[in-house]
């Protein structure tokens, strides 16, 4: 399929026995497509999804094919990417974010989807409830996008003299418009002026770096969007280049340079995402796999980048961290 985003994964160790629908029964390596809305994922990312699917119950007997399709940031992929895998035989689909998930669940209402997304997932109609899923979707939700007004008045408490605040979202994200409303008020409320800048690819993300100052931006905050969480390091070094205090929604950034983050650990939502499909492989059903709610938010800060930037850490922030990078 032209400009199809393509790669084998890994192969795991399974028990083809298990499998769950009749019609993979006969294949002796059983599909997982996992579907995924911006880059390739880091290696700590995929090595706790493989731990997952091992503590699922992926272990001896034959092997598990899991094929990555990525669409790079072009979500109107998505949806023949999702076609694909079900055309090469995916019995489980992992739909990772939101744009991915919708995409999947428009492609299939018999293969079982296991997603990851930073959205509430009943408000993006993926599920109606979340103790007892009766669609083929459940998952793990991290809950990003309700963070928005914590994490600006944390950028708020750390540089005070900052009155107009830059927000980052991706115009592709069908939750730019909710986190850009929701940043508004909470700006508004603070007594801030926020200016909404949309970038959907890199060249969008580096011009906008290049206006920052233009635009008269003292701080920027970095939403939540499947295209940012795979480019950690390039944002990290543009608000270093520029020396723009950064607000992030991962720790990956702040390890990558970057100044702050807030929010949950996404090693985490991948590996509960590994456990259940692994259920899923050896017999569990759709409806018995509630849901999971991320429990722990994670702030991180980098000591280094902020003397870089000449800030001086609130104490209050400091004995907050979960991580300090020094």
């Amino acid at each position: 399929m032209p400009g199809m985003r393509r790669r084998e994964f890994i192969t795991l160790v399974s028990g083809a026995a298990a499998w769950p629908l009749a019609a993979r029964a006969q294949q002796a390596h059983p599909v997982i497509g996992l579907l995924h809305e911006g880059l390739p994922a880091p290696l700590s990312l995929t090595v706790a999804f493989q731990k997952g699917l091992i503590e699922g119950g992926i272990s001896g007997g034959s092997s598990v094919k899991i094929e990555n399709r990525w669409a790079e940031g072009q979500y109107d992929q998505l949806p023949a990417l999702a076609a694909d895998l079900i055309d090469h035989g995916a019995g489980i689909i992992v739909a990772v974010y939101l744009v991915a998930a919708r995409a999947a669940k428009a492609a299939t209402q018999r293969v079982p989807i296991v997603f990851v997304t930073g959205s509430d997932p009943i408000a993006a109609d993926l599920v109606s409830t979340l103790n007892r899923p009766t669609s083929n979707l459940t998952g793990v939700a991290f809950m990003f996008t309700r963070l928005g007004e914590r994490n600006l008045a944390t950028l708020h408490e750390l540089i005070p003299n900052a009155v107009v605040i830059g927000a980052l979202v991706n115009p592709n994200n069908p939750n730019a418009e909710p986190q850009a409303r929701d940043l508004q008020t909470a700006a508004h409320t603070l007594g801030l002026q926020l200016v909404i800048l949309a970038a959907g690819n890199d060249r969008e993300i580096d011009s906008i770096f290049t206006t920052l100052k233009e635009r008269q931006v003292d701080a920027l905050l970095v939403t939540a969007d499947g295209l940012f969480f795979g480019l950690p390091d390039k944002l990290a070094t543009l608000a270093a280049h520029h020396a723009v205090p950064t607000f992030y929604p991962l720790s990956d950034y702040v390890a990558a340079g970057g100044l702050i983050s807030y929010g949950a650990n996404l090693s985490e939502s991948w590996h509960q995402a590994g456990i259940y499909v692994g259920k899923l492989v050896k017999g569990t059903k759709v409806v018995d796999l509630p849901v999971i709610q991320a429990a722990k938010f994670e702030l991180a800060i980098n000591l280094n980048t902020a003397r870089a930037l000449g800030l001086e850490i609130p104490p209050r922030l400091l004995a907050l961290a979960d991580e300090v990078i020094e």
